[in-house]
């Protein structure tokens, strides 16, 4: 008893200090994201706290951050540039018509959770995640790029001189202490980046360097700083918006996308998580969560959000594990915009830069070097396709892309396993006996191994060996039978399914005296009688 009690409370100790942490690397991330969605920074801060705070709470997967992301800014821009176009500038409608589409976007999220859509994620081959995570991990890399730009005439220009030199060290310094503290065994008490984040920032504050920090970030990019109040119900959006099919119409198709960008993003890195933990999330709870929590999201005037997979594996590197984790970033966040506006500031760019090298150099998956010729060349294809998607376009443009690509190579590779082997009983009657799955793609390699002209008077066709997999194996079935009846010889068929013969007896009367139903055969009966078989394990009671 005394070992658990122990046991929960370090939990409770590592959940508490990786949260601070999650929590200083959230605040640049929102405030980007929220410059790249074209408005304010609180919006990014608030929508980050909300989503982070209920999923916490409430999602699938305990350990997982969530928060406003890159992911779904990029698709806002044009959302919030047209809302504003519908108004006069004073009038701000494009950040209403973000509030609106976010609500209807959690919508459809929780619809998905309810219909339990999330256990489709179980369809996502394994070369596809890897490409997910390889071009999130370059993608989270170029992001950090731009901190090493400053803001001079209104332009972005490239850091020069000593200015460069503190940044490259100071981002430097930041990655050595990570790397170097789990070496020499510091502490375990403080989770790395934390400890690299409080030293870096201790160097620029006691030697007064001239370097940029998170309040000169938040200032270059137009904000007036992080200090605001609660979030509080922006009921202005449905009095200044018109609640009709036109406004309907304009934002749906922006809120089905972002709904299906943020649930890939997060069921992506819900089962990245479930890799590194060697636990197992619940897919359908975090579809309802997420939805949950831009719902409200939207209604307290924040962006929307969906699963971060930076600061998510920061979460996880530090030992958090449990929900309190997400819950302290989340109320830690707040706090910071409530009260440590002006501490949370002076925390220089370079040191969150560093931070995030290190997440980049933990999520690519380096191991894909090495595989590179032991896999099967499709499978190379399609990583790289993912990862280069997932860079160029989007996340869910390439995880769609890379499912479609690995299904259709796996029903070209299906569709060449079809075999007939052929044989001739004593009474003259010609046997084919079929090995293989017979679906849409194998069709015509299916009608291939028939000679129909050249058969004699009595076929037989044994399907034991072969699965009728959809709609077209039957429809080739038929035409089959056909043919050979139009050329006047009596086709038999063995060994089908229940379920293909009921098919097959609703298509056409003609089955009724074609398929073999009274077959003395001891492998069709093994076969035919799943209560033969012992059960998966899914499929018992304890």
């Amino acid at each position: 008893m005394t070992e658990f009690i122990i046991k929960r409370v370090n939990n409770v100790r590592n959940d508490v200090l990786s949260g601070i942490t999650v929590a200083l690397a959230l605040v640049p991330e929102a405030v980007a994201f929220a410059f790249v969605a074209g408005v304010d920074p609180l919006v990014g801060l608030y929508a980050a706290f909300m989503v982070g705070l209920i999923t916490s709470i409430f999602g699938g997967r305990p350990g997982m951050i969530s928060g406003a992301t890159g992911a779904l800014a990029v698709v806002m821009v044009s959302l919030v540039a047209q809302g504003n176009a519908m108004g006069s500038p004073d009038e701000n409608l494009g950040l209403y018509y973000l509030f609106l589409t976010v609500i209807l976007m959690g919508v459809i999220q929780v619809l998905a959770g309810v219909l339990k859509l999330g256990k489709f994620v179980r369809l996502i081959p394994h070369p596809v995640m890897m490409g997910f995570v390889n071009g999130l991990a370059i993608v989270i890399f170029l992001s950090q790029l731009g901190m090493f730009k400053q803001t001079v005439g209104g332009e972005k220009v490239w850091l020069e001189g000593f200015s460069l030199g503190y940044m490259i060290g100071l981002v430097a310094l930041t990655m050595l202490i990570m790397w170097g503290l789990p070496k020499i065994k510091f502490t375990k008490k403080l989770p790395e980046a934390l400890i690299a984040i409080l030293v870096v920032t201790g160097i620029v504050i006691f030697s007064s360097l001239d370097v940029a920090t998170v309040g000169s970030f938040i200032k270059d990019g137009g904000g007036e700083g992080l200090k605001g109040g609660f979030p509080v119900p922006v009921l202005e959006t449905f009095s200044n918006i018109p609640m009709n099919f036109e406004t309907l119409k304009f934002i749906f198709p922006y809120a089905l996308i972002l709904a299906a960008i943020g649930l890939i993003e997060s069921l992506m890195t819900l089962n990245l998580i479930d890799d590194l933990t060697e636990t197992r999330g619940n897919s359908n709870r975090e579809c309802v969560a997420q939805g949950g929590a831009n719902i409200l999201t939207g209604l307290f005037g924040g962006m929307g959000g969906c699963a971060m997979i930076g600061q998510s594996i920061i979460n996880i590197k530090g030992g958090g594990r449990g929900r309190l984790s997400g819950i302290t970033a989340a109320v830690m966040l707040l706090m910071f915009i409530l009260f440590g506006s002006s501490y949370i500031e002076q925390v220089p760019i370079a040191a969150l830069v560093g931070v995030m090298f290190m997440v980049v150099i933990g999520t690519f998956a380096w191991s894909s070097f090495r595989i590179l010729n032991k896999i099967p060349k499709t499978d190379l294809f399609v990583l790289v396709l993912v990862s280069a998607m997932t860079v160029i376009f989007d996340l869910a443009i390439a995880v769609i892309s890379g499912v479609i690509v690995s299904a259709l190579v796996f029903a070209w590779e299906n569709a060449k396993k079809i075999r007939a082997r052929k044989r001739i009983k004593e009474d003259g009657t010609k046997v084919y006996e079929i090995w293989g799955p017979l679906f849409f793609g194998s069709i015509t390699a299916f009608n291939e191994k028939f000679a129909v002209k050249t058969d004699p008077e009595m076929i037989e066709i044994d399907f034991i060996e072969a699965r009728i997999s959809d709609h077209s194996a039957i429809e080739a079935i038929f035409a089959l039978v056909e043919k050979y009846q139009v050329a006047g010889k009596k086709v038999t068929l063995k060994h089908l399914s229940e379920d293909c013969k009921v098919l097959l007896y609703k298509a056409s009367p003609i089955f009724k005296g074609v398929i073999e139903e009274d077959i003395d055969d001891p492998r069709y009966h093994l076969a035919a009688n799943p209560e033969d078989f012992p059960k998966p394990l899914g499929d018992y009671k304890f």
